[in-house]
C-alpha cells in the first residue's frame, strides 16, 4: 500500500493505493482546501497550515493501512511548480512561501533579460516565458547568502524527512535548469548573481529521498522506516507518467486550475520556433521531455463560480445561484460561435471578479458577453478548447511528433462539454480520465520503485488503461465549409 500526497494550487488530497497485476486502487482518506493568503498586499502560501492537513492526511493513512491489515510502503509527494521557500543552515523556512500568483516575478523580467537574453535562456532551459518562473522570482530576492531554495514539494519532504533534495521535474520549471544536460545550469546561476548551491543536489522519480523522521512517525501512526520516495513531484509529470495511452501518437491535456497541453519526445525541442511559440521543455518521468504549453484553465470557471456564490450570498439568496453541474448543462444549450477570449492571457492570473475580466475583454475586442452565468460559462469552455486546439496543432508542428488522439485527464476529463468541444475544435477523438491520473502516476512510480509494477511506462500505463477504462468523445460531423471557418482544426 502506498500514500500519494497530492496538493494542487486550490485544494490536496492524501490518497492511498493498491497496485496489483491489472489493478490500481485509489482511497482517498482526506482532503482539503488549498489557497493563497494575502499579507501586506502580496501573496503567500501557508506551509504551515498545509503541513498540519498533510500530517492529518498521514495520520488517516496509517489508520486506513490498520483497518485493511495492511502496510503502508512508501509516500510520495507531488504538487505545483515553480514556487519555492527559502530555508536556513538548520533547515528554517524564514518566512511563507511567495505564490506565483503574486506580482514580484513580472516586475523582474527585464531585469533578468538584462542579463540573459531570451533567446539564450531557451536554448540553455527550453521554457516557456511565463512571468511567475522561479529564476524571475528569485531575482527579487534581496540576500540569498546561507540560504538554500526549495521547491515546495521538496519542502514538504524536508519537514518528513529532514532531507534535502531537488526532485528533477520540479526542477525543470525552474528556468535553471539544462534541458539537455538534465543539471543544474551553473552558468545561468552565475550570469543572474546566483549561489551556484542555491537548491539541493538533484534527485530522480523511483529513488529513495530519506525516510520519516522519528517526531513525524509517532504523530502519524507511519513507521520510523516509512521511506520516502521521489516521484514527478511536479504534478503534470505524476499525470502524465498515468495518461493510459495505448500507443506513441498521443496528446494529452492535463486539465485542473492549468491546462497542460502537450505531447511527450525523447529529446527537447529547442529551435526559435519553438521559443516563438512559447512552448516548454520540462522534464518527465523517465527523462522523458513534456513538450507542452500551460494555457489557462479550470480556474476561469472556478474563479467565475466563486464571484456569482458571492454574488449571490451578498443578495441573501445562496439558494438561487445554480451549481456548477447544472451551468455546465445550460451552456451546452448555448450557440456556438460566440465570443471568445485569450485564456493565456496574463489578466486572469490574479483572483477577483473573473465573469467581469471576461466580458471586459470580449467588449475590447468590439464584441458583447450576456450577464448571464451560462452565456459566460460557454465562452470560457469553448475558449478553452479553441485553445487547446490551437496549441497541439502548434505542438505537432513544431515536434514533428504526430497525434492520433488526445487525452484529457485530471478534473476536466469530468467536463462532458469541455471534452466534446475539444473533440470537435480538433477534429480528434478525445479520451477522458482518470480524474485522479496525478495521484495515479505518483504511486505507480513508488510500486515500480518497490519493485511491484512494470518497468517501463508503456507498462505503467497498461495497468491504468486496464483499471480506468476511458469516456470516447468523437468529433462532430463537419460541414465542407468548416475547415476555412476553423483555422484551429488538425485536420
Amino acid at each position: 500500500m502506498y500514500v500519494a500526497v497530492d496538493i494542487g494550487a486550490s485544494s490536496g488530497r492524501v490518497i492511498v493505493g493498491r497496485i496489483g497485476e491489472g489493478v490500481a486502487e485509489l482511497h482517498v482518506v482526506h482532503r482539503f482546501p488549498n489557497g493563497v493568503v494575502e499579507h501586506r498586499g502580496s501573496l503567500y502560501w501557508d506551509l504551515d497550515a498545509l503541513m498540519v492537513q498533510v500530517l492529518a492526511g498521514l495520520a488517516a493513512a496509517a489508520e486506513h493501512a490498520v483497518a485493511a491489515s495492511a502496510t503502508i510502503s512508501s509516500i510520495g509527494i507531488d504538487t505545483w511548480a515553480v514556487d519555492y521557500g527559502l530555508v536556513d543552515a538548520s533547515g528554517r523556512l524564514d518566512s511563507m512561501p511567495f505564490s506565483y500568483r503574486d506580482s514580484r516575478g513580472p516586475a523582474a523580467v527585464d531585469a533578468v533579460h538584462d542579463h540573459i537574453s531570451p533567446g539564450q535562456l531557451y536554448a540553455t532551459n527550453g521554457l516557456q516565458h511565463l512571468p511567475f518562473n522561479t529564476l524571475y522570482q528569485l531575482a527579487t530576492e534581496k540576500n540569498l547568502a546561507g540560504r538554500q531554495a526549495m521547491l515546495i514539494p521538496d519542502l514538504i519532504a524536508l519537514k518528513l524527512t529532514g532531507v534535502r533534495r531537488s526532485e528533477v521535474t520540479n526542477a525543470s520549471t525552474t528556468g535553471l535548469f539544462d534541458a539537455v544536460a538534465g543539471e543544474w545550469a551553473t552558468e545561468s546561476f552565475q550570469a543572474l548573481g546566483l549561489p551556484t548551491g542555491l537548491f539541493p543536489p538533484l534527485i530522480r522519480p523511483g529513488e529513495t529521498l530519506g525516510t520519516l523522521l522519528p517526531a513525524v512517525a509517532a504523530q502519524t501512526g507511519l513507521a520510523a522506516a516509512t521511506p520516502v520516495v521521489a516521484v514527478g513531484s511536479h504534478d503534470t509529470a505524476s499525470a502524465v507518467a498515468a495518461v493510459p495511452a495505448a500507443k506513441r501518437n498521443f496528446a494529452y491535456i492535463s486539465s485542473g486550475t492549468w491546462s497542460l497541453v502537450g505531447v511527450e519526445l525523447h529529446a527537447p525541442v529547442l529551435t526559435e520556433a519553438s521559443r516563438l511559440a512559447n512552448f516548454t521543455n520540462e522534464r518527465g518521468v523517465d527523462s522523458t521531455v513534456r513538450y507542452l504549453r500551460n494555457v489557462g484553465g479550470l480556474w476561469l470557471l472556478s474563479e467565475s463560480m466563486r464571484s456569482w456564490e458571492q454574488e449571490a450570498a451578498d443578495a441573501g439568496s445562496p439558494t438561487q445561484h445554480l451549481g456548477l453541474l447544472a451551468l455546465l448543462a445550460a451552456a451546452a444549450k448555448e450557440p456556438t460561435g460566440g465570443p471568445l477570449i485569450d485564456v493565456d492571457s496574463t489578466e486572469y492570473i490574479a483572483p477577483g471578479n473573473m465573469p467581469e475580466r471576461i466580458r471586459a475583454a470580449v467588449g475590447a475586442t468590439g464584441g458583447a458577453l450576456e450577464t448571464r452565468p451560462a452565456a459566460v460559462v460557454r465562452c470560457i469552455v469553448e475558449s478553452l478548447a479553441a485553445a487547446y486546439a490551437r496549441t497541439i496543432r502548434q505542438a505537432v508542428e513544431l515536434s514533428g511528433q504526430p497525434v492520433e488522439v488526445i487525452h484529457i485527464v485530471g478534473g476536466g476529463s469530468q467536463n462532458d462539454l469541455l471534452c466534446q468541444l475539444t473533440a470537435d475544435a480538433t477534429g480528434l477523438p478525445v479520451l477522458a480520465g482518470p480524474v485522479e491520473a496525478t495521484a495515479l502516476g505518483n504511486i505507480l512510480i513508488q510500486a515500480r520503485a518497490a519493485g511491484a509494477a512494470p518497468a517501463t511506462l508503456a507498462g505503467l500505463r497498461s495497468i491504468v488503461a486496464a483499471a480506468y477504462p476511458c469516456l470516447r468523445y468523437e468529433p462532430a460531423p463537419r460541414q465542407v465549409t468548416d475547415a476555412a471557418q476553423n483555422p484551429d482544426s488538425l485536420e
